[in-house]
């Protein structure tokens, strides 16, 4: 068991945990190459030009803004669709299902494309509305899937339950479903948020270039050879989601029957 554990946490350090350490050193030094005679140089350069930029702070406040909107609607549409998918009988709900995952066999571009037209129509073209809106094609069939799983797993008799016990709709929700949910719920902020933020070219179609996102201005640094700069982004890019997912994780603590760190039992 012990040399199970051993090669698990050697195979994590080696797959994960290292290239995130080699990326962070990566991005605080100048560029090394091998055999150059000169050892690592130490500085924070790479920061300095990346937060020079002066599109840095716009493209991350609409990042943050667009992810957040797009992890609510999906919360919102997975837990309803998944629920009604699971637990309710009706006829054409395996043809519903497929349509539910119908847009991620479709290639993004081809659907941005196609609804530009339809968003210059209604409005939303060259808005941030818009661009959350064709966000959510990639990722609800993904958030329907797991939360139409997750209450496959919970089944009818835990909920029916509740009912019979006189719990509301409401209470239902917050008392036992919510905190069945946590698994759930922490799988579809970081699947959400992490699609949501490597869009571009939907970001750049929907947007018309007024809607600055981060991968909007990441491909611009891809022309330069400076690895230390590409780290830095990466790094910069990298933090949101992880910050997105702490907060997430922090609102969770406040369901019923949650277990608080700092409290003992």
């Amino acid at each position: 068991m012990r040399s199970m554990k051993f090669k698990f946490y050697l195979l994590l350090f080696f797959l994960f945990i290292g290239p995130v350490l080699f990326l962070i050193l990566q991005s605080f030094s100048e560029v090394w190459r091998y055999q150059s005679g000169e050892g690592l140089t130490f500085n924070l350069q790479s920061y300095q030009v990346l937060f020079s930029d002066p599109n840095i702070a716009e493209a991350t406040l609409w990042s943050l803004v667009i992810g957040v909107c797009v992890l609510l609607f999906n919360l919102l549409i997975g837990l309803l669709s998944g629920k009604g998918l699971a637990l309710y009988s009706f006829t054409g709900r395996s043809f519903l299902e497929a349509l539910f995952l119908a847009p991620i066999l479709v290639p993004v571009l081809a659907v941005a494309m196609g609804l530009h037209l339809f968003m210059i129509r209604i409005g939303l073209a060259d808005t941030w509305m818009g661009v959350v809106l064709i966000h959510l094609v990639p990722t609800v069939p993904y958030s329907i899937k797991i939360f139409h799983n997750t209450y496959n797993q919970l089944g009818h008799g835990m909920l029916e339950q509740a009912s019979i016990l006189g719990a509301t709709s409401f209470k239902q929700l917050l008392t036992i479903e919510l905190p069945l949910l946590k698994p759930a719920i922490r799988s579809v902020t970081f699947l959400t948020i992490v699609i949501s933020l490597s869009q571009y070219a939907s970001t750049a179609i929907i947007g018309g270039g007024r809607i600055l996102t981060l991968p909007m201005i990441f491909f611009p640094f891809l022309n330069t050879a400076d690895a230390s700069l590409m780290a830095a982004f990466s790094i910069w890019f990298a933090l949101l989601p992880f910050f997105m997912y702490i907060v997430v994780e922090l609102l969770l603590f406040l369901l019923p029957y949650t277990r608080k760190p700092w409290r003992n039992g």
